[in-house]
Formats: structure tokens, C-alpha cells, sequence
């Protein structure tokens, strides 16, 4: 009968839950690429869930400050983070200093989304492929500069890493959000930037910027024609240089596993739902799914990666 009693209990306490609407920090801008999959995604689990779910921006700190509202919340399911590799697979091994930990102080959900980054500069520069802006980068080697989302997020890595790989120097521009950077990059006072392509391929389909590769192992049908490094090969060593970046739900440590558990089911029933499946497509990315556990591990191998990146590379956000 304890038994019992106990499962009736766990049974509750699931259809107890959500009683109101749930918040869903973003850790980015508003039109990044983090905020694009968030509201994708948000509709649809509150229609699930039956209660709403408010996407809430909180940027800054390369993803931290809205981190830190997460792991300092009540665990309660009312307070949730949508995230991606910039945090918890970059951060952690680069963030030496923020007062909250990565892997102790979050509850981990699902994975949710994946999407390659794409190579973009302004049309200031002249030419249209990888051949020519370096050949621009070797001739002025003391001109050059790339954007990011801010320091230590997975488009400030990638630049640092592109340098070393290809051997050209440019100066690294953060901002609080890559989104805020683009007005500069069309303008041409910024370069370059390696952005997702959920948030910058509207850019190219409009014409106002170039994209001179998809930084995954295939072309995306958003930009057929635009190839992947290792499609273009050459003299610049890049042919296996890739950037692809993930997005993940969070809750705070200590979240109930019966509250984990029907988030877990909700998001994998929203993930698989069509029209989130055609919305990503148009944004370029992927559905993600399973269960919490597979979404912690596929984290922890994605961190080994770039922990080798950054310490062969020695890059550090001093």
C-alpha cells in the first residue's frame, strides 16, 4: 500500500503541474538566434502544457546573466532556461568566475535544437568567396575585425579558432548579442561574423550581407549555394573546421524529477510536433529530443571538444 500511495502521490503532483504560466529566460537578445528557437518552441509546449510560456530576454555576460537568474530560481518548473553551446559546453571550461556552476546548479531537460554557424562578412569587402577575403586578409593584415555575442560565446571561439586555422589576424569586437552587431556589419565598421544561421541567414537572402560558407558538414537548403569549408578545400588547411552550434532547456538545481520528467515529455511531444518541425527547417535548424540524460552527456562531449580547442589555442577572455 506505501507503494501505492507513493505512485498515487508522484501521479498528483504531475497533473498538479503547471498551475500558471511558466517563464522561459532566454540568456540573449531579442532576434538572436537563441530568442528565434525559444519562441519557436514556446507556443507550441504552452499549448501542451495548457498554461502559457513567456520567453523573457536577459542578456549580457556572454549568456550569464540570464544564466545565473536560472540557477538562483525557485525550483518550482516556473522558471526555465533556454540555452546553447556558448554556455554550458564553451563557458563552462572558459568562465572561471561566475557565481553559479554549470553542471551543479542546473537541472538539465532536453536538447533541443542544432544548427550550423555561417561565415559572414560585410560586402564592403571586395569579392564573394573564401579566396577572396583572404587574399584581402593577407594584404591587410592590420585591418580586419569580427563580432561575436560576447566574450567566450561559441562565435567569439569560432573567430579565434578560424584565425589560428587559416592564419589571419583580425580583432575580436563583442557585443551583448550578435543580432546588435549586424547593423555594424552591414554598415562595414565590423567585418565579419560566424553566426548562427537561424539568426543570420536573413541577412544573406536579402542581399545586405555575404555568406562565404556553412560552417557544418552539409550545405543547407536556406543557402544551396553557398559551400561548406570543407566542400571549398584549398591551401588554408580548413577542409575539417567546423561550428555547429546547440540549443537546451534548463531548469534550476533541485528541480522535482516528477516536474523535469513532464517537461522532458512535453518538450519531446513539441519537438515532434510539424509545425515546429517546419518552423526550425525555415530557420535552418534541427529538432533535438530525447531524454535528460542523453541532452547531459551529448553536452559533456560537446565541452571536451572545445576545452581541446582552448587549451591547444590557449585562449583565454583576459
Amino acid at each position: 500500500m506505501l507503494v501505492l500511495g507513493s505512485a498515487l502521490v508522484a501521479t498528483a503532483q504531475t497533473s498538479d503541474y503547471p498551475q500558471r504560466p511558466i517563464t522561459l529566460i532566454t540568456p540573449f537578445p531579442a532576434a538572436g538566434s537563441t530568442d528565434l528557437i525559444a519562441r519557436t518552441i514556446a507556443q507550441k509546449l504552452g499549448d501542451i502544457l495548457g498554461k502559457p510560456v513567456v520567453v523573457e530576454n536577459h542578456a549580457g555576460a556572454g549568456g550569464n546573466i540570464g544564466s545565473n537568474i536560472v540557477a538562483k530560481a525557485n525550483p518550482d518548473g516556473y522558471t526555465l532556461l533556454i540555452t546553447s553551446s556558448s554556455t554550458h559546453s564553451i563557458g563552462a571550461v572558459l568562465n572561471k568566475s561566475v557565481p553559479f556552476n554549470y553542471d551543479t546548479d542546473f537541472t538539465p531537460i532536453i536538447y533541443g535544437a542544432v544548427a550550423p554557424n555561417i561565415f559572414l562578412v560585410t560586402k564592403t569587402i571586395p569579392g564573394a568567396t573564401l579566396k577572396d577575403f583572404m587574399s584581402f586578409a593577407k594584404a591587410n593584415p592590420t585591418v580586419l575585425n569580427f563580432s561575436s555575442a560576447g566574450n567566450g560565446t561559441i562565435m567569439h571561439l569560432t573567430g579565434e579558432a578560424f584565425k589560428v586555422e587559416a592564419g589571419v589576424q583580425m580583432v575580436h569586437v563583442p557585443y551583448k548579442g550578435s543580432g546588435l552587431s549586424i547593423p555594424d556589419l552591414i554598415s562595414g565598421k565590423i567585418h565579419v561574423l560566424f553566426d548562427s544561421i537561424v539568426s543570420g541567414v536573413s541577412h544573406v537572402q536579402d542581399g545586405k550581407l555575404t555568406a562565404l560558407a556553412v560552417l557544418g558538414k552539409n550545405r543547407s537548403p536556406l543557402l544551396p549555394n553557398t559551400p561548406t569549408l570543407r566542400e571549398i578545400g584549398g591551401p588554408y588547411g580548413l577542409k575539417d573546421f567546423e561550428s555547429v552550434n546547440w540549443w537546451g532547456f534548463y531548469g534550476p538545481k533541485n528541480l522535482p524529477k516528477h516536474i523535469q520528467m513532464k517537461l522532458n515529455q512535453a518538450l519531446n511531444q513539441t519537438l515532434k510536433s510539424k509545425d515546429v518541425v517546419d518552423k526550425l527547417a525555415t530557420l535552418g535548424a534541427e529538432p533535438g529530443g530525447g531524454s535528460p540524460e542523453a541532452f547531459q552527456e551529448m553536452v559533456l562531449k560537446d565541452r571536451a571538444q572545445w576545452s581541446r580547442l582552448i587549451q591547444s589555442q590557449k585562449i583565454t577572455l583576459d
